[in-house]
């Protein structure tokens, strides 16, 4: 079982940055991909990218360049670096966790745990 929550969110002007955090439960943190996904209103669950236990990344293309996500096995945190913060990255900011390498697609599906989510505004 693993449990994660996620902190940092808030309310930035267009071109700041923001730091969000992803604590997570759980003696088998570190071999869980880690993926971090974003919801704006009336839109589906999008995935902005993930990490892998070898501290592997990729991302989408939408945040390519911008966002960078690392983890901390010792804090059992893993983090996302938003730079150059655009209006249309404003959306709830989701950690989650899973156990399987098919989490690497990106699939909301493939991931078994989920935070509750963090807010995140961009005001243009």
């Amino acid at each position: 079982q693993v449990q994660l929550v996620e902190s940092g969110g808030g309310l930035v002007q267009a071109g700041g940055s923001l730091r969000l955090s992803c604590a997570a439960s759980g003696r088998t943190f570190s071999s869980y991909v880690m993926g971090w996904f974003r919801q704006a209103p009336g839109k589906e669950r999008e995935f902005v990218g993930a990490i892998s236990w070898s501290h592997a990344t990729h991302y989408a293309d939408s945040v390519k360049g911008r966002f960078t996500i690392s983890r901390d096995s010792a804090k059992n945190t893993v983090y996302l670096q938003m730079n150059s913060l655009k209006a249309e990255d404003t959306a709830v900011y989701y950690c989650a966790a899973g156990q399987w390498a098919s989490a690497w697609s990106g699939s909301p599906s493939s991931y078994d745990y989920w935070g509750q989510g963090t807010q995140v505004t961009v005001s243009s």
